[in-house]
């Protein structure tokens, strides 16, 4: 995985790559007590010619960019986003399998790492990227089953909108996923 960090009012600068690891947090962490963070997802695909394939990440990068300026965060550049995200993905490269058998599925987190209770800026940040082998979920021959949901929401009304808050997916529930199996088409 790689890590980089920072502290508030200064930028990230330097990362680096480190062994897939618990991480050390203090129980008065701000992304434990406020739910400061964000996340992305991207998965990287190896082609039949052996090239490693991203889908636009800097568009991910962006997006984390923008999620941590509303939530009053330091982030990396795009740039640096982007290189954390090759380092990772280039560090873990024996893991892919054969090309159309699954994929590296590369999370990014940007998290308020640092102890804090009170409401104001977090004393260090943290940027992490790590990877996971993931197979293919739609495979021509599988069905797909919907679910219409009217009275639960993904994102909290309200809420963050379009970033990718950590917080927009805490109410999302497996008692929830069963209720909603009666809406199926």
């Amino acid at each position: 995985m790689y890590m980089m960090q920072c502290t508030d009012g200064e930028s990230f600068l330097h990362g680096a790559l480190a062994r897939y690891s618990k991480l050390e947090l203090d129980p008065s962490a701000a992304i434990l007590n406020y739910g400061q963070g964000l996340l992305e997802g991207l998965k990287a695909q190896r082609a039949k010619n052996g090239q490693i394939l991203l889908f636009r990440p800097e568009e991910n990068g962006l997006r984390m960019k923008m999620g941590a300026e509303r939530l009053c965060m330091p982030s990396p550049s795009v740039e640096q986003f982007v290189d954390a995200l090759r380092q990772t993905v280039l560090a873990n490269q024996h893991w892919f399998p054969p090309p159309g058998k699954g994929s590296l599925y590369v999370r990014p987190l940007l998290i308020g790492s640092g102890p804090v209770l009170r409401m104001g800026p977090v004393p260090e940040y943290t940027f992490l990227v790590y990877a996971s082998l993931v197979s293919n979920l739609h495979k021509g021959q599988m069905s797909m089953k919907l679910v219409i949901q009217d009275k639960s929401h993904r994102a909290t009304p309200g809420g963050t909108g379009g970033i990718k808050s950590i917080t927009n997916y805490s109410p999302v529930s497996h008692r929830t996923a069963k209720i909603s199996a009666h809406h199926i088409i």
